[in-house]
Protein backbone atom coordinates (compact mmCIF):
# COMPACT_ATOMS: atom_id res chain seq x y z
CA UNK A 1 0.00 0.00 0.00
CA UNK A 2 1.35 3.50 -0.97
CA UNK A 3 3.16 5.14 2.15
CA UNK A 4 3.29 8.56 3.99
CA UNK A 5 6.59 10.62 4.77
CA UNK A 6 8.02 10.41 8.10
CA UNK A 7 6.04 13.16 9.90
CA UNK A 8 2.84 11.58 8.60
CA UNK A 9 2.51 14.23 5.73
CA UNK A 10 1.15 11.64 2.44
CA UNK A 11 3.56 11.34 -0.16
CA UNK A 12 2.57 12.49 -3.61
CA UNK A 13 5.05 11.63 -6.68
CA UNK A 14 5.55 14.66 -9.66
CA UNK A 15 6.21 12.67 -12.80
CA UNK A 16 6.94 14.95 -15.83
CA UNK A 17 7.66 13.63 -19.72
CA UNK A 18 10.53 16.40 -19.96
CA UNK A 19 10.31 16.24 -23.80
CA UNK A 20 9.75 19.88 -23.20
CA UNK A 21 10.52 22.60 -20.11
CA UNK A 22 7.04 23.29 -20.07
CA UNK A 23 6.16 19.66 -18.80
CA UNK A 24 9.14 19.56 -16.56
CA UNK A 25 8.65 23.38 -15.07
CA UNK A 26 4.62 22.59 -14.31
CA UNK A 27 5.43 19.56 -12.05
CA UNK A 28 8.03 21.10 -10.55
CA UNK A 29 5.83 24.15 -9.74
CA UNK A 30 2.85 22.00 -8.91
CA UNK A 31 5.03 20.39 -6.44
CA UNK A 32 6.47 23.74 -4.66
CA UNK A 33 2.27 24.08 -4.19
CA UNK A 34 1.83 20.76 -3.12
CA UNK A 35 4.76 21.23 0.09
CA UNK A 36 2.71 24.35 0.54
CA UNK A 37 -0.05 22.79 1.09
CA UNK A 38 1.33 20.08 3.35
CA UNK A 39 2.17 17.08 1.68
CA UNK A 40 5.69 15.64 1.29
CA UNK A 41 6.45 15.47 -2.40
CA UNK A 42 9.30 13.53 -4.38
CA UNK A 43 9.90 14.67 -8.04
CA UNK A 44 10.53 12.74 -10.86
CA UNK A 45 12.31 14.02 -14.28
CA UNK A 46 14.74 13.82 -16.57
CA UNK A 47 17.60 15.82 -15.85
CA UNK A 48 17.86 17.54 -19.14
CA UNK A 49 16.65 21.03 -17.49
CA UNK A 50 17.76 20.23 -13.94
CA UNK A 51 19.71 23.47 -13.75
CA UNK A 52 16.67 25.92 -14.35
CA UNK A 53 15.08 24.51 -11.15
CA UNK A 54 16.72 25.56 -7.75
CA UNK A 55 17.74 22.86 -4.93
CA UNK A 56 14.68 21.79 -2.89
CA UNK A 57 14.58 19.50 0.05
CA UNK A 58 12.89 16.72 -1.58
CA UNK A 59 12.95 13.52 -2.49
CA UNK A 60 14.19 13.98 -6.53
CA UNK A 61 14.74 10.55 -8.76
CA UNK A 62 15.49 10.97 -12.13
CA UNK A 63 13.51 9.10 -15.24
CA UNK A 64 14.32 8.72 -18.46
CA UNK A 65 12.16 10.68 -21.55
CA UNK A 66 12.94 10.41 -25.01
CA UNK A 67 14.99 13.17 -26.30
CA UNK A 68 13.51 16.74 -26.89
CA UNK A 69 14.83 16.45 -30.84
CA UNK A 70 13.08 12.37 -31.52
CA UNK A 71 9.98 14.42 -29.81
CA UNK A 72 9.76 17.87 -32.28
CA UNK A 73 10.93 15.75 -34.75
CA UNK A 74 8.08 13.07 -34.25
CA UNK A 75 5.68 16.15 -33.98
CA UNK A 76 7.17 17.81 -36.98
CA UNK A 77 6.34 14.77 -39.45
CA UNK A 78 3.36 13.80 -38.20
CA UNK A 79 4.81 10.63 -36.72
CA UNK A 80 3.54 8.65 -33.94
CA UNK A 81 5.72 9.56 -30.86
CA UNK A 82 6.84 6.32 -29.32
CA UNK A 83 6.77 2.56 -30.02
CA UNK A 84 5.97 0.11 -28.17
CA UNK A 85 9.58 -1.12 -27.09
CA UNK A 86 9.63 2.82 -25.96
CA UNK A 87 6.21 2.30 -24.29
CA UNK A 88 7.46 -0.73 -22.67
CA UNK A 89 10.96 0.60 -21.29
CA UNK A 90 8.65 3.52 -19.54
CA UNK A 91 6.58 0.89 -17.96
CA UNK A 92 9.10 -0.90 -16.14
CA UNK A 93 11.15 2.39 -15.07
CA UNK A 94 7.49 3.39 -13.48
CA UNK A 95 6.75 0.48 -11.86
CA UNK A 96 10.25 0.06 -10.34
CA UNK A 97 9.94 4.17 -9.28
CA UNK A 98 6.46 3.61 -7.59
CA UNK A 99 7.78 0.57 -5.63
CA UNK A 100 10.62 2.48 -4.67
CA UNK A 101 8.72 5.95 -3.61
CA UNK A 102 5.37 4.17 -3.00
CA UNK A 103 3.73 7.26 -3.28
CA UNK A 104 -0.43 7.96 -1.75
CA UNK A 105 -0.71 8.91 -4.73
CA UNK A 106 0.79 10.07 -8.05
CA UNK A 107 0.57 13.18 -10.37
CA UNK A 108 1.74 12.99 -14.00
CA UNK A 109 2.37 15.77 -16.41
CA UNK A 110 2.74 13.90 -20.15
CA UNK A 111 3.91 10.74 -18.90
CA UNK A 112 1.44 8.29 -20.27
CA UNK A 113 2.47 5.29 -19.29
CA UNK A 114 1.30 5.88 -15.62
CA UNK A 115 -2.12 5.35 -17.56
CA UNK A 116 -0.33 1.46 -17.09
CA UNK A 117 1.70 1.49 -14.74
CA UNK A 118 0.21 3.41 -11.61
CA UNK A 119 -2.86 1.01 -12.20
CA UNK A 120 -0.99 -2.09 -11.79
CA UNK A 121 0.24 -1.10 -8.36
CA UNK A 122 -3.45 0.25 -7.23
CA UNK A 123 -2.02 3.22 -6.95
CA UNK A 124 -4.46 6.48 -7.34
CA UNK A 125 -3.36 8.69 -10.45
CA UNK A 126 -4.04 12.57 -11.58
CA UNK A 127 -3.31 13.11 -14.57
CA UNK A 128 -2.30 16.82 -15.61
CA UNK A 129 -3.05 17.89 -19.28
CA UNK A 130 -4.54 20.70 -21.15
CA UNK A 131 -8.70 20.74 -22.06
CA UNK A 132 -7.78 21.60 -25.74
CA UNK A 133 -6.45 17.87 -25.52
CA UNK A 134 -9.99 16.48 -24.02
CA UNK A 135 -12.76 14.54 -25.03
CA UNK A 136 -14.74 17.14 -23.82
CA UNK A 137 -14.14 20.23 -25.72
CA UNK A 138 -14.91 21.25 -29.01
CA UNK A 139 -11.42 22.23 -30.88
CA UNK A 140 -11.20 23.93 -33.81
CA UNK A 141 -8.62 21.50 -35.59
CA UNK A 142 -5.98 22.95 -37.61
CA UNK A 143 -3.88 21.29 -39.94
CA UNK A 144 -0.14 21.88 -38.03
CA UNK A 145 3.48 22.49 -39.68
CA UNK A 146 4.10 19.24 -41.55
CA UNK A 147 6.52 19.20 -44.67
CA UNK A 148 3.21 18.36 -47.27
CA UNK A 149 1.30 21.69 -46.03
CA UNK A 150 3.94 23.87 -48.06
CA UNK A 151 3.29 21.71 -51.35
CA UNK A 152 -0.25 21.62 -51.19
CA UNK A 153 -1.40 24.89 -49.48
CA UNK A 154 -3.12 25.48 -46.54
CA UNK A 155 -6.51 25.64 -47.59
CA UNK A 156 -6.47 21.96 -49.34
CA UNK A 157 -4.04 21.12 -46.76
CA UNK A 158 -6.16 22.02 -44.01
CA UNK A 159 -9.95 19.65 -45.58
CA UNK A 160 -7.25 16.86 -45.53
CA UNK A 161 -5.98 17.07 -42.45
CA UNK A 162 -9.49 17.57 -40.67
CA UNK A 163 -10.80 14.45 -43.30
CA UNK A 164 -7.74 12.14 -41.98
CA UNK A 165 -7.21 13.81 -38.46
CA UNK A 166 -9.52 10.67 -36.68
CA UNK A 167 -7.73 8.36 -38.15
CA UNK A 168 -3.87 9.49 -37.86
CA UNK A 169 -4.75 10.00 -33.59
CA UNK A 170 -5.97 6.32 -33.88
CA UNK A 171 -2.20 5.49 -34.72
CA UNK A 172 -0.71 7.41 -32.50
CA UNK A 173 -3.14 5.96 -29.57
CA UNK A 174 -2.46 2.38 -31.35
CA UNK A 175 1.05 1.57 -29.28
CA UNK A 176 -0.77 2.99 -26.19
CA UNK A 177 -4.19 0.45 -26.59
CA UNK A 178 -1.45 -2.28 -27.43
CA UNK A 179 0.54 -1.12 -24.22
CA UNK A 180 -2.97 -1.67 -22.19
CA UNK A 181 -3.61 -4.90 -23.37
CA UNK A 182 -0.41 -6.63 -23.19
CA UNK A 183 -0.53 -5.88 -19.36
CA UNK A 184 -4.40 -6.94 -19.02
CA UNK A 185 -5.52 -3.65 -18.65
CA UNK A 186 -9.04 -2.55 -20.02
CA UNK A 187 -9.10 -0.73 -23.17
CA UNK A 188 -9.33 2.50 -23.69
CA UNK A 189 -9.88 2.50 -28.08
CA UNK A 190 -8.49 4.32 -30.87
CA UNK A 191 -9.69 8.00 -29.59
CA UNK A 192 -6.32 9.90 -28.51
CA UNK A 193 -8.05 12.27 -26.66
CA UNK A 194 -9.29 9.58 -24.43
CA UNK A 195 -5.69 8.09 -23.68
CA UNK A 196 -4.13 11.62 -23.41
CA UNK A 197 -6.39 12.48 -20.57
CA UNK A 198 -6.78 9.05 -18.86
CA UNK A 199 -6.52 9.54 -14.95
CA UNK A 200 -8.75 8.83 -12.09
CA UNK A 201 -8.87 12.36 -11.88
CA UNK A 202 -7.78 14.18 -14.79
CA UNK A 203 -6.79 18.12 -13.97
CA UNK A 204 -6.53 20.34 -17.03
CA UNK A 205 -4.22 23.36 -16.40
CA UNK A 206 -6.61 25.62 -18.03
CA UNK A 207 -9.11 28.03 -17.30
CA UNK A 208 -12.13 27.53 -18.96
CA UNK A 209 -12.92 31.11 -19.52
CA UNK A 210 -10.35 30.07 -22.57
CA UNK A 211 -10.45 26.63 -23.04
CA UNK A 212 -14.31 25.34 -22.42
CA UNK A 213 -14.90 21.92 -22.13
CA UNK A 214 -18.55 20.48 -22.01
CA UNK A 215 -20.58 17.14 -20.17
CA UNK A 216 -17.60 16.04 -18.77
CA UNK A 217 -17.33 13.80 -15.88
CA UNK A 218 -16.65 14.53 -12.69
CA UNK A 219 -12.99 13.06 -12.62
CA UNK A 220 -11.97 16.04 -15.29
CA UNK A 221 -11.64 18.90 -13.38
CA UNK A 222 -9.78 21.99 -13.98
CA UNK A 223 -6.70 22.84 -12.05
CA UNK A 224 -6.07 26.35 -13.51
CA UNK A 225 -3.15 28.10 -15.16
CA UNK A 226 0.13 26.59 -13.27
CA UNK A 227 2.72 29.41 -13.20
CA UNK A 228 6.43 29.36 -13.48
CA UNK A 229 9.60 30.94 -14.46
CA UNK A 230 13.27 30.38 -14.25
CA UNK A 231 14.64 31.65 -10.62
CA UNK A 232 17.48 33.58 -13.26
CA UNK A 233 18.37 36.86 -11.95
CA UNK A 234 17.87 40.06 -14.20
CA UNK A 235 20.62 40.37 -16.28
CA UNK A 236 22.90 43.59 -16.41
CA UNK A 237 21.01 45.28 -19.30
CA UNK A 238 17.89 45.25 -17.24
CA UNK A 239 18.93 48.58 -16.26
CA UNK A 240 19.67 50.01 -19.68
CA UNK A 241 15.63 49.66 -20.64
CA UNK A 242 13.49 53.15 -19.96
CA UNK A 243 11.36 52.79 -17.00
CA UNK A 244 8.65 54.53 -18.89
CA UNK A 245 8.55 52.77 -21.85
CA UNK A 246 7.04 49.19 -22.25
CA UNK A 247 8.88 46.03 -23.97
CA UNK A 248 7.92 43.29 -26.37
CA UNK A 249 8.85 40.16 -24.62
CA UNK A 250 10.05 37.60 -27.41
CA UNK A 251 10.48 33.50 -26.35
CA UNK A 252 10.28 30.25 -28.37
CA UNK A 253 10.91 27.97 -25.47
CA UNK A 254 12.90 25.25 -25.26
CA UNK A 255 10.40 23.62 -28.63
CA UNK A 256 10.14 26.69 -30.64
CA UNK A 257 12.63 26.81 -33.45
CA UNK A 258 15.68 29.17 -32.54
CA UNK A 259 16.45 29.56 -35.91
CA UNK A 260 14.04 31.90 -36.36
CA UNK A 261 14.77 34.53 -33.90
CA UNK A 262 16.70 36.42 -35.98
CA UNK A 263 13.48 37.53 -38.47
CA UNK A 264 11.44 37.99 -35.70
CA UNK A 265 13.19 40.13 -33.84
CA UNK A 266 13.84 42.49 -37.17
CA UNK A 267 10.44 42.37 -37.44
CA UNK A 268 9.84 44.03 -33.78
CA UNK A 269 12.73 46.35 -33.50
CA UNK A 270 11.21 49.08 -35.91
CA UNK A 271 8.11 49.20 -34.11
CA UNK A 272 9.49 52.05 -31.71
CA UNK A 273 9.91 49.60 -28.32
CA UNK A 274 12.89 47.52 -26.94
CA UNK A 275 12.78 44.18 -27.70
CA UNK A 276 13.77 41.98 -24.62
CA UNK A 277 14.66 38.23 -26.42
CA UNK A 278 15.07 34.90 -24.17
CA UNK A 279 16.94 32.99 -26.94
CA UNK A 280 16.76 29.52 -24.47
CA UNK A 281 21.04 29.22 -24.80
CA UNK A 282 20.90 30.06 -28.90
CA UNK A 283 22.75 33.26 -30.07
CA UNK A 284 22.26 35.28 -33.12
CA UNK A 285 23.49 38.31 -35.17
CA UNK A 286 20.22 39.89 -33.71
CA UNK A 287 21.40 40.55 -30.53
CA UNK A 288 23.46 43.47 -31.55
CA UNK A 289 20.85 45.46 -32.78
CA UNK A 290 19.78 49.08 -31.21
CA UNK A 291 16.70 48.19 -28.95
CA UNK A 292 17.33 44.59 -29.03
CA UNK A 293 18.37 42.79 -25.61
CA UNK A 294 18.97 39.41 -25.71
CA UNK A 295 19.45 36.87 -22.34
CA UNK A 296 19.78 33.21 -22.70
CA UNK A 297 17.16 32.19 -19.92
CA UNK A 298 14.83 35.22 -18.09
CA UNK A 299 12.60 35.10 -14.58
CA UNK A 300 9.32 35.68 -17.28
CA UNK A 301 6.91 36.93 -14.58
CA UNK A 302 9.02 39.80 -14.31
CA UNK A 303 9.55 40.43 -18.17
CA UNK A 304 5.79 40.17 -18.92
CA UNK A 305 5.58 42.84 -15.66
CA UNK A 306 7.03 45.36 -18.20
CA UNK A 307 5.42 44.09 -21.75
CA UNK A 308 3.22 45.66 -24.04
CA UNK A 309 3.21 41.88 -26.21
CA UNK A 310 4.24 38.93 -25.57
CA UNK A 311 5.85 37.15 -28.97
CA UNK A 312 6.12 33.11 -28.39
CA UNK A 313 5.77 29.43 -30.28
CA UNK A 314 2.18 29.80 -28.53
CA UNK A 315 2.69 27.32 -26.09
CA UNK A 316 0.41 27.06 -22.84
CA UNK A 317 2.69 27.88 -20.12
CA UNK A 318 3.87 31.44 -21.87
CA UNK A 319 0.90 32.54 -23.11
CA UNK A 320 -0.78 31.97 -19.80
CA UNK A 321 2.60 33.82 -18.10
CA UNK A 322 1.38 36.98 -20.40
CA UNK A 323 -2.61 36.46 -19.52
CA UNK A 324 -1.76 36.20 -15.85
CA UNK A 325 -0.52 40.22 -15.95
CA UNK A 326 -2.86 41.02 -18.61
CA UNK A 327 -0.63 41.15 -21.59
CA UNK A 328 -2.28 39.95 -25.13
CA UNK A 329 0.21 37.17 -27.18
CA UNK A 330 1.15 36.67 -30.60
CA UNK A 331 1.49 33.38 -31.10
CA UNK A 332 4.00 31.45 -33.82
CA UNK A 333 2.96 27.77 -33.53
CA UNK A 334 4.36 24.68 -35.28
CA UNK A 335 3.21 21.72 -33.91
CA UNK A 336 -0.43 20.67 -33.03
CA UNK A 337 -0.56 21.66 -29.09
CA UNK A 338 1.04 24.98 -29.97
CA UNK A 339 -1.74 25.55 -32.58
CA UNK A 340 -4.63 24.20 -30.30
CA UNK A 341 -3.85 27.15 -28.00
CA UNK A 342 -3.20 29.25 -30.89
CA UNK A 343 -6.65 28.84 -31.56
CA UNK A 344 -8.43 29.51 -28.09
CA UNK A 345 -5.88 32.56 -27.86
CA UNK A 346 -7.40 34.11 -30.82
CA UNK A 347 -11.39 32.81 -30.08
CA UNK A 348 -10.75 34.95 -26.54
CA UNK A 349 -9.44 38.03 -28.03
CA UNK A 350 -6.31 37.78 -26.25
CA UNK A 351 -4.36 37.05 -29.08
CA UNK A 352 -3.07 36.40 -32.77
CA UNK A 353 -1.26 33.99 -34.31
CA UNK A 354 0.41 33.36 -37.38
CA UNK A 355 1.35 30.44 -39.37
CA UNK A 356 4.77 29.55 -40.39
CA UNK A 357 4.49 29.31 -44.04
CA UNK A 358 3.05 33.02 -43.72
CA UNK A 359 5.37 34.38 -40.99
CA UNK A 360 7.49 36.58 -42.97
CA UNK A 361 9.04 39.70 -41.48
CA UNK A 362 6.15 41.80 -42.75
CA UNK A 363 3.81 39.87 -41.84
CA UNK A 364 5.18 39.74 -38.15
CA UNK A 365 5.37 43.61 -38.43
CA UNK A 366 2.37 44.45 -39.72
CA UNK A 367 0.54 42.02 -37.13
CA UNK A 368 2.44 43.23 -33.52
CA UNK A 369 1.79 46.68 -34.62
CA UNK A 370 -1.67 46.60 -35.06
CA UNK A 371 -1.59 44.21 -32.19
CA UNK A 372 0.05 46.97 -29.76
CA UNK A 373 -2.45 49.77 -31.34
CA UNK A 374 -5.54 47.55 -30.39
CA UNK A 375 -7.22 48.69 -26.69
CA UNK A 376 -10.08 46.28 -27.68
CA UNK A 377 -7.47 43.44 -27.35
CA UNK A 378 -5.17 44.99 -24.58
CA UNK A 379 -8.57 45.34 -22.47
CA UNK A 380 -9.48 41.24 -23.55
CA UNK A 381 -6.37 40.48 -21.86
CA UNK A 382 -6.46 42.35 -18.75
CA UNK A 383 -10.35 41.03 -18.38
CA UNK A 384 -8.70 37.42 -18.00
CA UNK A 385 -6.30 38.18 -16.46
CA UNK A 386 -8.78 39.27 -13.17
CA UNK A 387 -10.30 35.85 -14.31
CA UNK A 388 -7.24 33.75 -13.82
CA UNK A 389 -6.08 35.47 -10.90
CA UNK A 390 -9.27 33.97 -9.19
CA UNK A 391 -7.55 30.27 -9.55
CA UNK A 392 -5.84 28.63 -6.91
CA UNK A 393 -4.17 25.24 -8.40
CA UNK A 394 -2.25 24.55 -5.13
CA UNK A 395 -5.95 24.02 -3.65
CA UNK A 396 -7.01 22.35 -6.23
CA UNK A 397 -5.17 20.15 -6.77
CA UNK A 398 -4.75 19.48 -2.74
CA UNK A 399 -8.74 19.03 -3.44
CA UNK A 400 -8.20 16.16 -6.12
CA UNK A 401 -5.41 14.24 -4.11
CA UNK A 402 -7.55 14.50 -1.03
CA UNK A 403 -10.52 13.05 -2.74
CA UNK A 404 -8.28 10.17 -3.80
CA UNK A 405 -6.51 9.63 -0.65
CA UNK A 406 -10.23 9.09 1.04
CA UNK A 407 -11.52 6.93 -2.05
CA UNK A 408 -12.25 3.65 -0.62
CA UNK A 409 -9.02 1.36 -0.80
CA UNK A 410 -10.84 -1.40 -3.52
CA UNK A 411 -9.74 -0.46 -6.71
CA UNK A 412 -10.71 -2.06 -10.52
CA UNK A 413 -7.37 -2.32 -11.83
CA UNK A 414 -5.35 -5.05 -10.38
CA UNK A 415 -2.54 -4.61 -7.85
CA UNK A 416 0.77 -7.15 -8.55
Amino acid sequence: MPDNGAEGAARVLFVAEAVTLAHAARVFALAQGAERQGFAPILAVDPRFSGLFPPKPWQSENIRSISTEAFLGALANGSPIYDPATLRAYVEEDLALLRKTMPAVVVGDFRLTLSVSARLLSIPYINVTNAYWSPYARQDWCVPSVPWVKYLGFSAANRIFRSIRKMRFAAHARPLEKLRAEYGLPAKGDDLLRQYSDGDICMYADAPELVPIFDAPSAHRYLGPVAWSPPTPLPTWWSELDPDKKVIYVTLGSSGDRSRLPGIVEALSGLGLSVVVASAGATFAAAARSGVYVAPYLPGDRVVERSALVVCNGGSLTSYQGLMQGVPILALPSNLDQFLNSGYLKASDVGEWIRPERATIPAIREKAAAMLGDSRMRLAAQAMASTIQRYNPDQRLADAIGDLCAAPAARSARAI
